[in-house]
């Protein structure tokens, strides 16, 4: 009885992020593979990225997620050449009115990709990895659709040690001496992009696979823990604000089985195409300032803060959240992508 109120107060705290069972990610708007699987393989490169995330520092127990992508076209132009943004000719801009006039969509191709996350909430903690493989097909000249599927194993896994019931409560039967417990189960999750010159619209699912899990047959019905499939829709425009000046507006949509709806609204201001800022708003929950820099052809990095505006403000000192990228193979040279901006 205990362990279950221990998983109680661990939907609580999941509560306040919209009852995710997924980790929640500020910069998604920067690593969309993260979400969508279709992704795979979309620039000229094979685009590395880690990131670590802390939420709500000062609340014990509180979601720490890291995870390393790596995803990369199976066949990519190996002949090296410049492009606008391999270089920076002085007062003009490489990404500017020109390069988006002259912008083709890619021929057709495949992609290849891979995810390993750790997320961390009080004494639960999930492990997963994937492979993903997405196939990117021209529907006109500057208009392409891509379609992916990931697969792999997600582990949850249960620390009893960090599990507190007060002084005097003894010790409860079901967990005495088990130290760790821990299930196996699939993760499979699938997506839909298409990208243009001057848009995006995605869909993904993740866990879609419904499936029961339980620590204990005994203690744990399987009605109480259920892997719900999430849903996501997103879509940006971009805006040459000036010819040095992109504005990048987007949203995402996210929907549980349980009919839970949020949505996030992001803005991003790129200044050439090296240095960008950003700001993000979560209905009913919180908001968060981004910014980011292309050190290199090879280098990227970028840091978010979230404050969130629910009653965990009282006790939570924000998130923050930092990306470090690498583009590898990078025979263009360009400094920043040409298909996911």
């Amino acid at each position: 009885m205990r362990l279950l109120i221990a998983f109680t107060l661990i939907s609580i705290i999941n509560t306040q992020v919209l009852a995710q069972q997924r980790p929640y990610y500020t910069q998604y708007i920067l690593n969309t593979f993260i979400i969508n699987p279709a992704v795979a393989g979309i620039e000229n490169y094979t685009d590395v990225k880690a990131s670590h995330r802390r939420q709500w520092v000062g609340l014990d127990g509180a979601p720490v997620t890291t995870y390393l992508t790596i995803q990369s076209p199976l066949s990519k132009s190996t002949t090296g050449r410049e492009t606008p943004t391999s270089f920076h000719p002085t007062g003009e801009n490489p990404r500017g009115k020109q390069y988006w006039d002259d912008y083709k969509a890619a021929d057709p191709h495949a992609g290849i990709g891979m995810t390993i996350l750790n997320d961390k909430t009080g004494p639960l903690n999930r492990f997963s990895i994937t492979a993903a493989y997405a196939y990117h097909l021209p529907l006109t000249q500057t208009m392409s659709l891509s379609a992916g599927l990931a697969a792999g194993v997600q582990n949850l896994r249960l620390n009893t040690s960090e599990l507190y019931f007060g002084q005097n409560s003894g010790i409860d039967p079901a967990i005495a001496g088990t130290g760790t417990i821990h299930t196996w189960k699939a993760d499979i999750n699938a997506g839909l992009w298409l990208y243009s010159t001057n848009f995006f619209v995605g869909a993904s699912a993740q866990n879609i696979i419904p499936e029961d899990f339980t620590f204990d047959k005994d203690t744990i019905k399987k009605e109480n823990r259920r892997l719900v499939p999430h849903l996501s829709f997103t879509s940006g425009y971009r805006f040459l604000i000036t010819e040095d000046i992109n504005f990048l507006p987007s949203i995402m949509i996210k929907y549980l089985q349980s009919a839970v709806v949020s949505y996030d609204i992001n803005a991003k201001w790129q200044y050439r195409d090296f240095l960008w800022v950003g700001a993000s708003y979560r209905y009913k929950d919180g908001y968060a300032g981004m910014l980011g820099l292309n050190i290199s052809n090879t280098f990227n990095i970028s840091y978010s803060y979230d404050q969130t505006t629910s009653g965990l403000r009282t006790v939570s000192r924000g998130s923050h959240e930092i990306m470090l990228g690498l583009l590898l193979g990078n025979n263009y040279g360009d400094w920043c992508p040409r298909n996911v901006w």
